[in-house]
């Protein structure tokens, strides 16, 4: 993705990502490492998940249709509980088929308690909550938060203000204690709070779940930390160190020895880029929504009826910023007039499917742009972010589809792969959210 004075670049290949497919759990790797510190700002690397410094290598490569397959299935699952989120349902549905986990797609090295125990907690921008897998867990992954050995945990209680923050919490004890679903999962967790940190900057009585049993897929196995704009996501309960700012760049998928950062607070963010206006969904909070004014493929403004871009706090229609989705999904109508115009500027070259990609080339061919065009700022994906191509580079596809219709999904979502290699600024305090080309790879 790229702004309009900006040249298109060559498409990247799936070579290393066969590997990456194994789980979109696990898209990347963010291992925090603390950088300099200065004022309101830190920077985080991000790292692959799949690079020489990640733990969640997959042993056993497949092939790269196979990995398709599971991308779509999974992207599906998020797209589903995106969709859950929006009509506040208590639970998610379970995609048909294969066993599939809904994840973010990027992790964070988090230092928690005192002294510090060290956890990669996978980050996801469109929830709020925080929990941790905690000892004594049933359903838990090996890897749990040890709370006899940290010196400044606590467990709060059903009177505590944190506690009715918390959906449908349980008050039988004195604990606060509340269930929740995340993708295929039911999560039980108390409320309590620790010392977290993402870098050199130590946030004291850091309000979390505590989880006590889950079952199904879709629980990170080290926790998650939530990046929404709720009353308990990391930018709440950290304004006053990091003014509700963050920005990150997502590495491409092109090699597996790259990092991107995720960078908090205003001190470092750009200062020369494009932006649009954020949304407020009071029935939803949590979601990045921006206005989608119409799409551009080539030179042509595709005929888009109005209501598959429109804005509806009421049904949670609109467009969404969100990073645990990996390929970017419109609404129907949407989808079908911008496929339609890029098979056609495309030329006659036959046109296959795989998977949930119905716009796929067994030969090679000359790719036209696409351009969003939000309010006050329009963005043109190069063709890295915008086809996808098999190992040995026989087989195409363009790295988007339709909103999947059984789930009654009204959500445009900007995917990672379109926000892939670009500075994504959220700045909640000033109600805006920016794109610029940036090369983090």
């Amino acid at each position: 993705m790229t702004s309009q004075s900006l040249n298109p670049q060559s498409s990247f290949s799936f070579a290393t990502m066969k590997a990456y497919l194994f789980s979109l759990a696990f898209l990347f790797c963010s291992l925090a490492q603390g950088l300099s510190t200065e004022g309101l700002g830190t920077t985080v690397k991000v790292f692959h998940v799949y690079s020489s410094q990640s733990p969640f290598r997959p042993s056993k490569p497949i092939s790269w249709e196979e990995s398709v397959l599971q991308m779509m299935a999974k992207d599906q699952a998020r797209l589903q509980f995106l969709s859950s989120l929006v009509a506040r349902k208590s639970v998610v549905p379970i995609a048909s088929g294969r066993g599939v986990i809904q994840s973010p797609s990027y992790i964070v090295k988090a230092k928690v308690g005192t002294p510090p125990q060290t956890l990669l907690m996978a980050l996801d921008n469109s929830y709020d909550a925080a929990w941790i897998p905690c000892k004594g867990c049933v359903g838990c992954s090996s890897t749990v938060f040890n709370t006899l050995k940290s010196t400044t945990f606590k467990t709060l209680g059903c009177r505590a203000p944190q506690c009715k923050q918390v959906t449908n919490p349980i008050c039988g004890g004195s604990t606060c204690t509340w269930n929740t679903t995340y993708g295929s999962s039911t999560i039980l967790s108390n409320l309590t709070q620790d010392r977290i940190a993402l870098s050199m900057d130590p946030v004291p009585n850091y309000a979390f779940g505590c989880i006590q049993k889950a079952t199904g897929n879709s629980v990170p196995p080290q926790g998650l930390l939530g990046f929404g704009r709720g009353p308990l996501s990391f930018l709440s309960q950290t304004q006053n160190l990091y003014k509700s700012t963050f920005s990150y760049c997502l590495p491409s998928f092109r090699t597996l020895n790259f990092s991107g950062s995720l960078r908090l607070g205003p001190v470092g963010q750009p200062r020369r880029i494009k932006t649009t206006l954020l949304l407020k969904n009071p029935r939803r909070s949590s979601l990045y929504y921006v206005k989608l004014n119409g799409i551009r493929v080539g030179r042509k403004i595709v005929d888009i009826p109005r209501s598959a871009l429109a804005f509806n706090p009421t049904t949670g229609a609109g467009t969404i910023f969100d990073s645990g989705t990996v390929f970017t999904r419109l609404v129907a109508p949407a989808y079908i007039a911008v496929r339609n115009e890029f098979r056609k500027r495309v030329g006659n070259a036959t046109v296959s499917s795989l998977g949930g990609f119905d716009t796929c080339y067994s030969v090679p061919i000359v790719a036209p742009t696409i351009t969003f065009m939000f309010s006050g700022m329009n963005v043109t994906m190069p063709r890295e972010n915008l086809l996808i191509h098999s190992t040995a580079g026989v087989t195409s596809c363009l790295a988007m589809a339709a909103a999947p219709d059984n789930v009654n999904s009204v959500l445009n979502v900007i995917a990672s792969m379109q926000q892939q290699n670009h500075r994504i600024l959220f700045d909640v305090p000033r109600s805006r959210l920016g794109v610029a080309r940036e090369q983090c790879s």
